[in-house]
């Protein structure tokens, strides 16, 4: 008997260590200190179990319109463009073919069911590999702004919004070879040197850029010009009652600092208390700190008047809840997506009385100056109050997919 017991205890033991190798082996692309990603290949990781149920929670229309947009970019590109999902490389061709492919798809049924089932069997899924300290992607938001603006300066209307200036020059470094290969620096001819571009304070504070006719209009206040450039696009009404839409054009090339951080950092707001309207709120209340709190930042973007938009990084229209901005350094430009996230449920005043978990189909339009990793999102929500709220508050991780037809 008790050399029965000895073995049954063995057998018991070998089996947990063999499950326990098992365990390790599976989970073992997930080590303790996670890396972040850097290039494309890393950005990107392709899945073939554990789907999401690729549930939609808008309606079809946006979405066709969406993906009409990308096809519309990838018609403008060379045939032979290299694009790269994660680990993989597809040509221009082979991404315009697996847009059209989704349209049909979308047209054939409207059954969420059959379109997961298509996808399960003809695309390939990546999952994004999430930032330094975790696997998902952290969400936020951006909108579509109305200020009031006039074309000519007086004493209310005081603060520039400029257009791109003529000695704005960005150098590709990829001829200097294979190690700058896709690598870009943006900056000014000063004598026979190459210097970087004007900050925030050289432009707003000592007026580098005064004189030279470069104001598209000008604002009420600062803050509406440091969030417009945040927003990347928004809408100016003009006295008479005209309203005319600025897009983003340029940007001067210095690296880009979270306002909201810095206030964090200083002591005005907590983490928790963090939102666009509270940083708002904060600096009405107190006008001797917002020089010091715009400041902080060093980018600055300049615009230019659009005909129609707002639009992307690709060029096209953005469509609210349907345009994601990600990093154009790791993620394929107008590729189709799906995302898992949370959405604001908002009161009739725009505040936000709670959470709910929602999940969609996206097309990567856009790209911003704080989006930055494999870790990083931002839903374009349109305009009005919900847009405002959902851009306001949105700091949320979920999950993003990345999907592409099969050759």
């Amino acid at each position: 008997m008790l050399k029965t017991s000895k073995n049954i205890s063995l057998k018991t033991i070998n089996f947990k260590i063999i499950l326990l190798l098992f365990i390790l082996s599976f989970f073992g692309c997930y080590p303790g200190i996670k890396k972040e990603a850097t290039v494309s290949s890393e950005a990107l990781e392709e899945i073939t179990f554990f789907y999401p149920d690729f549930s939609d929670d808008m309606d079809r229309d946006s979405l066709m319109a969406a993906i009409r947009n990308s096809i519309e970019y990838l018609g403008r590109i060379p045939a032979g463009t290299i694009m790269h999902y994660g680990p993989h490389s597809f040509t221009q061709t082979q991404v315009l073919d697996s847009q059209k492919a989704f349209l049909e798809i979308l047209q054939e049924t409207a059954n969420p069911a059959q379109v997961a089932g298509k996808i399960k069997a003809d695309f390939h899924v990546y999952r994004a590999t999430g930032g330094e300290k975790s696997a998902n992607v952290l969400f936020t938001g951006y909108f579509e702004p109305l200020y009031e603006a006039s074309l000519t300066p007086d004493s209310v209307y005081r603060y520039p919004l400029y257009r791109k200036p003529d000695d704005l020059t960005t150098v590709d470094l990829s001829g200097f070879g294979s190690k700058f290969q896709g690598q870009k620096i943006i900056g000014r001819i000063a004598g026979k040197d190459f210097v970087p571009y004007y900050s925030r304070v050289d432009i707003d504070e000592k007026g580098v850029l005064k004189g030279r006719g470069l104001e598209i209009a000008w604002l009420k206040d600062p803050v509406d010009v440091a969030f417009l450039q945040i927003q990347g696009s928004g809408k100016l009404i003009l006295p008479g009652g005209k309203i005319i839409s600025a897009g983003y054009s340029a940007k001067n090339g210095l690296p880009y600092r979270s306002i909201g951080r810095y206030m964090i950092e200083k002591g005005f707001l907590t983490k928790e208390e963090m939102s666009m309207q509270a940083i708002r709120e904060y600096l009405a209340e107190h006008p001797e700190v917002v020089q010091d709190v715009l400041y902080c930042n060093p980018s600055y973007v300049f615009f230019r008047r659009l005909e129609k938009g707002p639009l992307g990084n690709i060029g096209v229209p953005l469509t609210p809840g349907r345009s994601i901005a990600l990093d154009s350094d790791l993620f394929p430009k107008s590729a189709l997506g799906f995302i898992i996230c949370k959405k604001p449920l908002i009161d009739n005043s725009g505040r936000v009385k709670g959470w709910e978990e929602f999940s969609r189909f996206v097309l990567n339009q856009d790209t911003g100056g704080a989006i930055r990793g494999a870790g990083r999102a931002d839903i374009f929500w349109g305009n009005g109050l919900y847009a405002e709220a959902a851009a306001g508050h949105l700091r949320h991780e979920g999950e993003l997919y990345i999907l592409i037809k099969k050759p």
